[in-house]
């Protein structure tokens, strides 16, 4: 084979780093792949948007079919977004028997089963790296490093937006709008930050995160999300007094009865390397029976940092299709036949540890009212404080639990919320405190 030919579909950001990777290292590529790799042709509806890029005459096209119908293109790059579009063209570029490479996390969390069951069907590699953190390489991290590990846990910040904000908040102790504000004016945050903001987008990655590590099938529907706009600098100054920093994590453990896979903001301690993990950085901590622990961390986002991850996917099929090794890795890090149906637990069924304040009167005996109905929902309190000045007649009174069961908290906080003494509804913010189990 004298060159493997590339189509892109998709010339926004990313797309145009793909572009710019594949012309201007094309010698370092063709060294490590044995032949030259060519981007054949690239599809984009804006005709208008100013990209600098050295394309031949003729490559640049408004028809995505014609790439996913042209015989001479082996890999089809699927850099569009959204889950219509994308999807037909996926579906026919494998039906035509092209090789797929996609950063389209949410289509592969909503409707991977389909996708993942054509390429299968038709013989075809279907790659992925750059749906989850950019450019850090967990991927293939899960579908051949750790093959020969059981994972127990994978712990994640897996969006640079809401890292960026938390960041901020932490730092300059500006309002989580001004810090949104901000984001968005750096470029870090979209017009319309709610898939980032409210915890989706980190739900999408953590789905394909626990098929690859756990051998299940993507089960995103199940998932527990909880977004960032309601924590406060009030909130991530009293954690810093503990001891602890807010982040946005995305959490999958294995358990007797299921899988835990939630997202919500989460109190960590300083200790904890995830704590280090600041401005729009992403990062992953693995815990696996034979490696023991493993951490991650790199831009999970940006023209570069994700191109990087896209080239390497070719780089990959374009190895197998030298080699005749097509399917060589199984798509989803376990045969097609040894994928189960493995149930997401409820977030009502895990137990953790809980960070809670009160807005309440300044009153005598409000602190026993609310310790006593905790204490019927067998909830123990490890530390209480009043934190803060009093204003507008209430104080701010925080109370960390031992371990507790979460719908046994729910119960107990929806009924503290009606005591007269209780000004505004109670927040919540769960916490991972490994060293403290009990």
């Amino acid at each position: 084979m004298q060159k493997i030919n590339v189509g892109l579909l998709g010339m926004g950001t990313v797309g145009e780093g793909v572009a710019r990777l594949l012309i201007k290292n094309r010698e370092l590529i063709r060294s490590r792949v044995g032949t030259p790799v060519h981007l054949k042709r690239a599809a984009d509806i804006d005709v208008s948007r100013a990209r600098n890029i050295p394309l031949e005459n003729g490559v640049f096209t408004t028809d995505a079919l014609s790439i996913v119908n042209d015989p001479d293109i082996h890999i089809v790059l699927e850099m569009i977004g959204g889950q219509t579009v994308a999807k037909e063209l996926i579906l026919k570029a494998m039906e035509n028997g092209k090789h797929v490479v996609t950063a389209n996390k949410a289509l592969l969390a909503n409707q991977g089963q389909q996708i993942f069951q054509a390429a299968h069907e038709h013989g075809v590699d279907l790659a992925f790296e750059p749906s989850v953190g950019g450019c850090m390489p967990i991927i293939k991290l899960l579908r051949e490093s750790l093959v020969g590990n059981h994972i127990y846990a994978m712990t994640g910040i897996l969006n640079g937006t809401c890292n960026y904000i938390l960041t901020k908040i932490s730092e300059e102790g500006i309002p989580f709008e001004s810090a949104l504000a901000g984001a968005q004016a750096g470029g870090f945050a979209e017009a319309d930050p709610t898939m980032d903001v409210e915890g989706f987008d980190t739900a999408h990655k953590l789905a394909i995160l626990t098929s690859l590590a756990f051998g299940m099938k993507i089960n995103f529907k199940d998932i527990y999300i909880e977004g960032i706009s309601s924590i406060t600098p009030l909130d991530i100054r009293i954690a810093e007094e503990f001891g602890f920093c807010i982040k946005l994590l995305a959490i999958g453990k294995i358990r007797d009865n299921g899988i835990e896979a939630r997202v919500h903001p989460t109190m960590i301690a300083s200790g904890n390397i995830l704590s280090s993990v600041k401005g729009s950085l992403n990062a992953v901590t693995i815990s696996a029976d034979a490696v023991g622990d493993l951490f991650l961390s790199g831009y999970g986002a940006g023209m570069m940092p994700t191109a990087s991850a896209v080239i390497s996917d070719i780089v990959d099929i374009a190895r197998n299709i030298l080699n005749r090794a097509t399917g060589r890795v199984p798509l989803l890090a376990y045969q097609m036949a040894n994928i189960k149906q493995i149930p997401v637990i409820p977030i009502d069924r895990i137990s953790t540890h809980y960070y809670i304040r009160f807005s309440a009167l300044d009153q005598p005996g409000v602190l026993s009212k609310i310790s006593g109905i905790l204490g019927n929902h067998d909830i123990s309190i490890k530390s209480v404080q009043q934190k803060g000045r009093k204003q507008k007649g209430s104080v701010p009174i925080v109370m960390l639990t031992h371990r507790a069961k979460e719908a046994a908290m729910k119960q107990a906080l929806a009924e503290i919320a009606f005591l007269n003494v209780i000004s505004h509804p109670p927040t919540l913010i769960r916490i991972e405190d490994e060293n403290d189990e009990e």
